[in-house]
């Protein structure tokens, strides 16, 4: 895979120019209904394929990544996609897969319904949330520090919002709130800050269960 420059201006090399980013960061947000359509509603939308919620997941996690394998297959890139997504795995697999992982492997407490989702909803929703801030915070301002005290603040956000909705441990945002942050600095084109914004935090929180 070609190297590419992560701190290019993305709309100008999106598919579609600046309509084609502002679908890119829409369809980011909207993936927020995920997470808690899965806990509120994942028993009901599984069962019209007689799966369970975990079965119904990696069938869509599975589904999606042979698409991609397609698509590169075919050097495909549509409208929202960036350039060098023609040759390497896109950052909508790679959110695909992270978030099919966060869903599987996120600790429930015990608990059913949403507030089952008291790790894997504010996992999610940092990276569906902090990353297009960051990420308009980067290309508005060209300041990696600014955006990283905005991305903190955001992540904060989240995670305390989810303490008092779904009675998250506060010992955990504290902890893994920056997790989220920390993924989206790394600069490689081997894996997209959609999976490592996820991943952090994820394999922190997996660290630190045990002792809750």
């Amino acid at each position: 895979m070609e190297d590419f420059d992560v701190n290019i201006d993305h709309a100008t090399h999106s598919v579609g120019g600046g309509y084609g980013h502002l679908l890119r960061r829409l369809t980011h947000v909207s993936m927020c209904v995920i997470p808690l359509l899965y806990y509120m509603f994942g028993e009901q939308i599984s069962g019209y394929l007689d799966v369970t919620p975990t079965q119904f997941v990696s069938l869509v996690c599975i589904s999606i990544l042979s698409l991609e394998a397609l698509r590169l297959k075919f050097g495909i890139v549509v409208i929202g996609q960036r350039e060098y997504e023609s040759n390497q795995v896109s950052a909508l697999a790679w959110g695909t897969f992270a978030v099919s992982v966060a869903l599987l492997a996120s600790p429930t407490m015990g608990r059913e319904g949403v507030e089952s989702g008291v790790f894997g909803i504010p996992i999610i929703l940092g990276l569906c949330i902090v990353d297009p801030v960051m990420g308009e915070t980067k290309r508005r301002t060209e300041g990696l520090s600014t955006a990283v005290m905005i991305g903190l603040l955001t992540s904060y956000a989240v995670w305390l919002t989810c303490c008092f909705l779904l009675d998250t441990p506060v010992a955990a945002a504290i902890i893994l709130a920056p997790m989220t942050v920390l993924g989206e600095l790394p600069r490689t084109n081997l894996i997209d800050d959609n999976a490592t914004m996820v991943f952090f935090p994820l394999s922190v929180l997996i660290l630190i269960y045990p002792w809750m």
